[in-house]
């Protein structure tokens, strides 16, 4: 039971099932109900492709990375190339089922996922521009689970637009936190990353933060509207960084078996409490 789990994992199952219950969310929090049916199918399909293409370049590079995500990617590569192509063409399939304002947003986002892709395999390994990697995709993973939702609807209400920034910041909280995690996990071989850059007091300090500002957020939110479920989502989406900020009180413990990597990934299954 415990290897097809592991392999889930690996996979990056948990966050494409996170994105898809993440833009359940985003629709019902904007009133786009009923989703079309092939937004999540797509979005999954899109999420497993650029997670999973970022390992398998990853894995080609001089100085490849050692954690066992990428040793399951060197591993299996044939096959995970196959079930690439395969996830493509099942979305591009799908693709003419959307809605025109979708496949329009679709196809600019794709393109700067490609090209994301593209320069983080060619730039050298500790190429400054390969900092922005946890913002950027933060943004990107915020932008596919929200955009395909607002692109549905002719405005965006403040409350939404806090919520999704909201988001942002638990994608950028769980980014950072795995980056600081995974020098701790291998001190002596650390990915270049903001945690090699800044160092892990100053990303510890930046996370505290982070968590502070997202959870006086949707406490604010639960006082300004009167949209029962725009309370509830608030307050859910700082139980998820409420979360990650106990990863990092109790690194040690986390660091343990990747429990780390299996909660924070986890956390994106929260919208599921309030769906």
């Amino acid at each position: 039971m415990l290897t097809p789990l592991r392999n889930a994992y690996y996979l990056s199952l948990p966050v494409v099932f996170g994105a898809v219950l993440s833009n359940k969310m985003a629709a019902r929090l904007s009133d786009v109900t009923p989703i079309h049916w092939a937004t999540p199918i797509v979005l999954a399909l899109i999420v497993f492709i650029i997670y999973t293409v970022d390992r398998l370049l990853d894995i080609r590079k001089p100085l490849e990375p050692t954690t066992t995500r990428h040793q399951f990617h060197r591993r299996y590569a044939p096959l995970l190339w196959r079930a690439v192509f395969g996830a493509a063409l099942v979305a591009f399939v799908l693709t003419f089922f959307l809605p025109g304002s979708v496949i329009k947003f679709g196809l600019v986002l794709g393109g700067i996922c490609a090209a994301y892709v593209g320069a983080v395999f060619r730039l050298p390994a500790r190429h400054p521009a390969l900092l922005l990697k946890e913002p950027l995709v933060a943004i990107l993973y915020t932008a596919g689970v929200w955009g395909s939702v607002w692109v549905q609807r002719p405005t965006v209400s403040g409350i939404e637009m806090a919520e999704c920034l909201m988001f942002v910041g638990i994608a950028f909280q769980n980014l950072l936190l795995f980056a600081v995690m995974e020098k701790r996990e291998l001190p002596n071989q650390p990915e270049f990353s903001l945690a090699t850059e800044w160092g892990e007091e100053r990303c510890d300090t930046i996370l505290r933060w982070l968590t502070f500002i997202i959870i006086a957020t949707g406490l604010t939110l639960c006082f300004v509207t009167e949209d029962r479920f725009a309370q509830r989502s608030a307050i859910m989406l700082a139980l998820m960084s409420v979360t990650l900020y106990g990863i990092q009180r109790y690194p040690f413990y986390f660091l343990k078996n990747e429990r780390y990597r299996w909660l924070g990934d986890a956390v994106f299954w929260f919208p599921a409490l309030v769906l």
